[in-house]
């Protein structure tokens, strides 16, 4: 398991669909915006991905709904590698409200990725330093 990382992020007016809460598609932008977070804050982020070829892709995600996120709300958004195995990973996010309420909970499942050879590969040990 990795240590949990939590993203905090206000719901701000471009994060609201017509509904006047965030709209489904929104949280996963979310989501990824967490993950780019954590990738920086652990030395290793965009630019060293793009410069080393390879980064993580997303293979498919398990996303729960659970309480409405509303505008001007603070949740923290978590993240915890679940399992590594061969070259899959899981990991799970999670939006907490204020309240400690779960707002939405995500599993991903994904791998690491040769951009040139455009196929997955073995975790590179920076990725790996990331996640835990």
């Amino acid at each position: 398991m990795s240590a949990k990382f939590v993203y905090d992020l206000l719901i701000r007016e471009h994060h609201l669909d017509s509904y006047q809460h965030v709209n489904n598609a929104t949280y996963l932008s979310l989501y990824e915006e967490a993950r780019w977070e954590l990738c920086t804050q652990r030395g290793y982020g965009y630019k060293d991905f793009h410069a080393s070829g390879t980064g993580p892709v997303i293979l498919s995600v398990d996303i729960k709904f659970l309480k409405e996120l509303n505008l001007r709300e603070k949740i923290g958004i978590t993240f915890e590698m679940i399992s590594y195995e061969k070259k899959i990973f899981k990991m799970k996010q999670q939006m907490i409200k204020a309240n400690g309420d779960v707002a939405s909970e995500a599993i991903f499942t994904g791998a690491y990725f040769d951009m040139k050879e455009r196929k997955i590969i073995p975790p590179s040990p920076e990725w790996l330093k990331v996640l835990y």
